[in-house]
């Protein structure tokens, strides 16, 4: 009687890990693949981080080669133009982090359109520049503001201005960068916010009107909170590549004349990693980015969790 009476309560122990591995050995190895990709291409290559640590020689191999500490890091902070790339780099991210609320605004005011297929036109004129490459975009971005021959400036002596040269000022550098990406993938960046939106039970606009509400209304009270945690995610994930700015386009806009404000830490780390084959200089210089980048993100993180509840983990 002992016996059977354990046994109900045997059963409702949590089973091992490998207990429910053999119970649903069909998911894992479904998803074994995937694992195995990550894995070898995103954390196997993290032992090539201590390359950062060691006066890398590729005859010496990285087991082989000196272990000098924080040298190269402390040769970063001690280079001259140190701080000026960080502030580039700041610049240019929290620039195009302030843009952040604009695919907020876009994906609201497509959501409220009534025709579907005027919806459909927004949303298809809005996406394409996204799949446009950003080799293109730049050579667009070039030839529309060259100070000769271009479009903008054209237009800007058929008023009686006076001609300037964009991409050769550095002021301008900034605004080029991050408004042109804002016309690129303001659309792209709607499409996670116009998922969340189709969610919105219509029960919920239904009760709205019949207390009155108008749709400004509707949209403060109904869209906006039932998209807030989606938002709070995106934005978390946003703070957590702040000193990732993409490289490609920087390199491709970037000239002697607008150099003051353009070079960041990727563009720098190009010229010394691939082209110098300053290897453990450059590889302690992106392990540096990616700890301010792990770090910005957990105390965004936190402070999410604490104020709203909302976080990635």
């Amino acid at each position: 009687m002992q016996k059977a009476a354990s046994d109900p309560a045997r059963c409702l122990q949590p089973k091992s890990l490998g207990r429910r591995m053999l119970d649903h050995w069909q998911i894992y190895l479904l998803v074994a693949p995937a694992v195995i990709y990550i894995f070898l291409f995103n954390y196997l290559p993290m032992v090539g981080l201590q390359i950062a640590f060691r006066d890398y020689r590729a005859s010496k191999g990285i087991w082989g080669s000196q272990w000098v500490g924080l040298k190269y890091f402390i040769k970063f902070f001690n280079y001259p133009n140190c701080w000026k790339i960080i502030r580039n780099t700041l610049v240019l991210s929290l620039y195009s982090l302030a843009t952040f609320p604009l695919s907020i605004i876009a994906a609201l005011l497509i959501n409220e359109l009534r025709s579907v297929g005027y919806k459909k036109v927004v949303q298809m004129v809005t996406y394409a520049p996204h799949f446009i490459s950003t080799v293109v975009i730049c050579s667009m971005i070039t030839l529309f503001m060259n100070q000769s021959s271009g479009l903008i400036n054209n237009v800007i002596a058929a008023l009686g201005g006076k001609r300037v040269d964009f991409l050769g000022t550095a002021a301008y550098f900034p605004h080029i960068y991050v408004w042109s990406g804002v016309w690129q993938n303001l659309g792209w960046g709607t499409i996670i916010y116009l998922a969340t939106l189709s969610a919105v039970s219509p029960e919920l606009h239904e009760a709205a009107y019949l207390d009155g509400a108008n749709r400004m209304q509707i949209i403060l009270h109904v869209n906006i909170p039932c998209i807030l945690p989606t938002v709070v995610i995106m934005l978390i994930m946003n703070c957590g590549t702040i000193l990732s700015v993409g490289f490609e386009k920087v390199y491709l806009l970037q000239n002697a004349l607008n150099l003051d404000t353009s070079q960041t830490i990727s563009t720098y780390n190009y010229e010394l990693g691939l082209l110098g084959g300053q290897y453990s200089y450059t590889t302690a210089i992106g392990l540096f980015n990616t700890v301010v980048n792990v770090v910005m993100l957990t105390i965004v993180n936190t402070i999410s969790r604490r104020v709203s509840e909302i976080s990635l983990w």
